[in-house]
């Protein structure tokens, strides 16, 4: 049974891993006189609270706006022990004592932030951000894990596909259209999954396929087998542009941060006028 479920695993892992495209992008750094700003979605996983390699792993890559899924109270602790300083808008919402909750941690004010009601088994939360480019948009999801209700990892890759569909249906009904706006978070699916492409047919692009296709940001072991996908992305609207996009190999969550840099689509087709 155990060489069984295995196996179904590495299979599982094959099919929402593993993409064999090339870049379409190359990371540049932004022309003189144009802001940016930068974000990290990284899911901390909530039973490792104020490990010191996860919290260096946020710190690091220096982001502006942090937004963090399986946020707990222990976390959250650790959270404003660690980083009051240097993100002095920080919000927490949706803590189960579990993995529900959710975090921001921002250099920049925080004009607005709200949870959304849950649709299946987490919440999910919106944010402005008075940012250097301007006011952005974030909406910071952890869909429905590939786990059937009767807690089948086999079955559940199969029968919770619509779940996070119609969950990203409901969070994004949410969202100011006439906003610079970027979606991230824990999708618990590959770019090939119903939530990424109904993402994707509102208009938004998938940011790290763009920079790093083949890169992964979860992993888990199984026995001798570390079981991969690349369930973590940034989504941006047409209002912005990316600079870079990169997975970070660091911290000991079972995800890994994504961190990217954009600034206004605006001031680069500025740029191209004048040259």
């Amino acid at each position: 049974m155990r060489s069984h479920l295995i196996s179904c695993l590495v299979l599982i892992s094959a099919m929402v891993g593993g993409c064999n495209a090339m870049p379409t992008r190359v990371a540049m750094i932004a022309p003189p006189g144009v802001a940016t700003v930068s974000v990290m979605t990284y899911n901390v996983n909530f039973g490792i609270a104020g490990d010191r390699a996860t919290l260096d792993a946020i710190d690091r890559p220096d982001a502006d706006v942090v937004l963090l899924q399986e946020v707990n109270r222990a976390w959250e602790d650790s959270l404003r022990a660690r980083f009051t300083g240097k993100y002095p808008h920080q919000a927490y919402h949706g803590d189960d004592g579990y993995a529900a909750g959710f975090a921001i941690l921002s250099k920049w004010p925080i004009e607005s932030i709200e949870q959304l009601p849950k649709v299946d088994w987490f919440p999910a939360t919106r944010a402005i951000v008075r940012s250097p480019i301007g006011p952005v948009q974030f909406l910071n999801l952890h869909l429905r894990p590939p786990i059937s209700n009767g807690g089948s990892v086999v079955s559940g890759y199969y029968s919770t596909r619509g779940n996070r569909e119609r969950e990203v249906q409901s969070y994004t009904t949410h969202l100011d259209e006439n906003l610079p706006t970027l979606i991230v978070g824990d999708f618990n699916e590959g770019d090939d999954g119903r939530a990424v492409r109904y993402v994707e047919s509102c208009g938004y692009t998938n940011a790290l396929p763009e920079f790093a296709p083949r890169a992964d940001t979860w992993h888990w072991p199984v026995g001798l087998l570390t079981l991969r996908g690349h369930y973590d992305h940034i989504f941006y609207n047409d209002d912005l542009y990316p600079l870079k996009v990169e997975v970070r190999k660091a911290g000991r969550s079972d995800h890994l941060p994504v961190v990217g840099e954009f600034t206004l689509e605006s001031a680069m087709i500025s740029i191209d006028k004048t040259k």
